[in-house]
């Protein structure tokens, strides 16, 4: 394959390659990085890629996997992602303080949760990682995964509760 017919066949796919590696590395010039190194990669491959009947989705999976061993490496650490509501344009004052205090509860309770239920809750309900890449991510298996997320979010919904009738008894 030579320049021309690589530039034509793998660069289209490249915003829909950042985009995969940002929504699973969480910082945009790690994720350029990546998806530099995924077409580096490509290239030191090419004359065996044009076999290859979908080009995208080859492209695609190779990011996914090169960033879930970035991940799985334990040489690169997710950062704590912010959970951010959309405020809506007539909430009041009052109410949108109200939010962001149950935002900040919530977060709180989170960073006090176990280090893997952390990581697996931050994948899965921030993330909107499915549960086969937090497989891959993290090394368990689905069940492990659904328990670990099952009593993540019960305890933070029991948390919640807790500092819910706390508040309403305090006013």
């Amino acid at each position: 394959m030579d320049a021309e017919s690589f530039k034509n066949e793998f660069l289209p796919y490249h915003r829909k390659l950042y985009c995969v590696a940002y929504r699973l590395l969480e910082n945009a010039a790690d994720a350029e990085d990546l998806v530099q190194e995924a077409y580096l990669k490509l290239w030191d491959k090419r004359e065996g890629l044009t076999v290859i009947s979908n080009p995208e989705a080859f492209s695609v999976t190779l990011v996914k996997n090169m960033c879930f061993d970035l991940l799985r490496s334990g040489k690169y650490v997710l950062s704590k992602q912010s959970v951010e509501l959309t405020a809506v344009q007539d909430v009041s004052q009052t109410d949108n303080l109200e939010i962001r205090d149950e935002v900040r509860q919530v977060k709180d309770i989170i960073a006090h949760l176990p280090e893997q239920q952390q990581r697996i809750v931050n994948l899965r309900d921030v993330k909107g990682c499915s549960y086969e890449e937090i497989e891959q991510v993290t090394g368990l298996n689905s069940t492990n995964v659904r328990v670990l997320l099952s009593r993540a979010r019960k305890k933070i919904r029991e948390e919640f509760n807790k500092w819910n009738n706390y508040e309403s008894r305090g006013n």
